[in-house]
């Protein structure tokens, strides 16, 4: 209930609104309780963070599992990074949330800084699978690029998602691919 409350402040508050006082409103319950499981901003921030990790990377699990060669897998990786859903724009929202509160935060910094390094990881390694012949610099060049455009077209379609349709980002990222010679 109380992750549940800090994700819903983040994503339709943002990130300056994110108190105890907030988190308490939108779960119906005393500011005492979330006291008790967040003693201060930080551990809101620092929960959000992680739920959004664990989240994702049960999701991407998953679509990679399922995908039935790597660059399918990655496709479908990068796709669930986009805003293409209310589900996938909220965490658009949440991530660029906590990463303006990490910029000043050495403990949120650390722990954006290691999710980022998972995520860089999982695409890097799918790239390697779907182009085994590439060099190391090649794949993560490639990996770097492909990583930025996701995440950028995924804050400005988190921010303004009448101007970025679901149909333009997943248009982009199959460009992007197809560009990078990693197409399906």
């Amino acid at each position: 209930m109380l992750s549940a409350a800090v994700w819903d402040v983040l994503a339709s508050q943002g990130l300056e609104r994110l108190t105890v006082r907030a988190v308490a409103a939108a779960a119906g319950c005393t500011t005492g309780l979330v006291m008790h499981r967040f003693p201060n901003r930080q551990a809101l921030l620092l929960h959000a963070r992680r739920l959004l990790h664990e989240t994702t990377r049960e999701r991407v699990s998953a679509l990679e599992s399922a995908a039935p060669d790597p660059r399918s897998a990655l496709r479908a990786v990068l796709l669930q990074g986009m805003a293409l859903d209310e589900q996938n724009r909220q965490e658009a929202l949440v991530w660029m949330g906590f990463l303006a509160a990490a910029v000043t935060d050495p403990d949120l910094i650390e722990e954006h800084r290691r999710n980022n390094r998972a995520w860089r990881d999982r695409v890097t390694r799918l790239i390697s699978a779907a182009a085994p012949d590439w060099p190391a610099d090649r794949v993560s060049t490639t990996a770097l690029a492909l990583i930025s455009m996701t995440e950028g077209m995924a804050a400005y379609a988190a921010a303004d998602p009448d101007a970025y349709p679901p149909s333009s980002q997943v248009s982009m990222v199959d460009a992007a691919l197809a560009a990078f010679a990693l197409s399906q």
